[in-house]
């Protein structure tokens, strides 16, 4: 095959979704609507790229640059999102992808380069495996669904629905946002600005849907998730301090992946964890297995790979100073922290 290879442009748009679209190991997060949310809510540059055959894409590489004082300069596939790596028709496609993303990131200067997810790229690449994710093909109905979930975390569930909790999809970004804000403040964690959440409905549609949990009218959990070919992808979640032992969190991925069934969804992918964390914990206890998802590292000028993750003792006094906040202190001052936090 010859093939030649681009950076993606306006007029490639549809062509590269298209791709996406028709090549089983793409993910929600190579479609191009993903580098216009970044651009213009957090103000982060693409530089994508693409192969391309007798008129027809047959390899994609999505890249995002970032520039932080705090954190450095890097180029990655792709920032804000659990995967984003190298798809493509064959290994050599693959190699001339991976290839041009080293040499845009020397052009651009960056200290790395990060590939998130797919296999080793180079014998000059790093790996760290710090993620997994977590993934399961629902059954056809509640009651199978159900049985699925381990005993212990299944009489949780179980008591959820029985405590007087109410869930409704929801339309609001603003009645989305004051519930997450808080539940991410809590967590010692920068909020990302109200913008990257209208950006992300305004792009992807119905395909970004908010789901919320209320309790005698008060809203107290609440679930922003993706949606893309037959699977159901929660992604930005949480709930008020309350919501703990109120179980509304358990009851609010019990109703997100009822309502899934119904609509006749096969797949349930909670997303990324880091090993050892507290939500990592969570997810287990519903019965789902870990997958890993290597990230992938070529170094320009820094001299090791970035640490950017709570696991960092170098972050512990920051998060635990960052919870204390007043909840109008860290919305104010959080967005211009998260926008790098990618």
């Amino acid at each position: 095959m010859s093939f030649s290879t681009n950076e993606l442009s306006n007029l490639k748009l549809d062509a590269w979704d298209d791709y996406v679209m028709r090549t089983p190991q793409s993910t929600f997060f190579h479609l191009s609507g993903w580098s216009s949310v970044l651009n213009a809510s957090l103000s982060h540059r693409a530089h994508s790229v693409y192969a391309e055959s007798n008129g027809t894409i047959v390899g994609i590489l999505p890249l995002v640059e970032m520039r932080s004082r705090l954190f450095g300069h890097t180029l990655s596939s792709s920032p804000f999102c659990v995967s984003g790596g190298v798809v493509a028709d064959n290994p050599d496609v693959a190699k001339e992808l991976t290839e041009l993303a080293c040499r845009k990131a020397r052009q651009l200067g960056v200290d790395s380069l990060e590939l998130r997810g797919g296999g080793e790229p180079g014998p000059d690449w790093l790996t760290k495996d710090l993620y997994v994710n977590f993934r399961r093909e629902l059954a056809d109905n509640d009651d199978e669904n159900m049985k699925a979930i381990p005993r212990k975390q299944r009489a949780v569930v179980r008591k959820s629905i029985a405590s007087d909790l109410l869930s409704e999809p929801c339309e609001n970004v603003d009645r989305f946002f004051s519930i997450y804000a808080e539940s991410v403040r809590n967590l010692g964690t920068p909020v990302f600005s109200k913008r990257l959440f209208h950006t992300l409905r305004h792009t992807f549609g119905d395909d970004c849907r908010m789901l919320m949990v209320t309790k005698e009218g008060r809203d107290v959990a609440a679930v922003m998730s993706f949606y893309f070919r037959g699977e159901v992808l929660p992604y930005y979640g949480g709930g008020i301090s309350e919501a703990r032992g109120m179980r509304a969190n358990d009851f609010m991925y019990w109703e997100l992946m009822r309502r899934a069934t119904a609509e006749g969804i096969r797949f349930f992918d909670y997303g990324r964890s880091k090993i050892g964390s507290g939500s990592y914990s969570f997810k287990k206890n519903w019965g789902f297995e870990p997958l890993p998802v290597p990230y992938h590292y070529h170094l320009i000028r820094s001299k090791s790979m970035p640490e950017i993750n709570p696991n960092n003792p170098k972050y512990k006094m920051a998060i635990d100073t960052w919870k204390r906040l007043p909840l109008p202190v860290a919305n104010t001052l959080g967005p211009m922290l998260s926008r790098t936090l990618g």
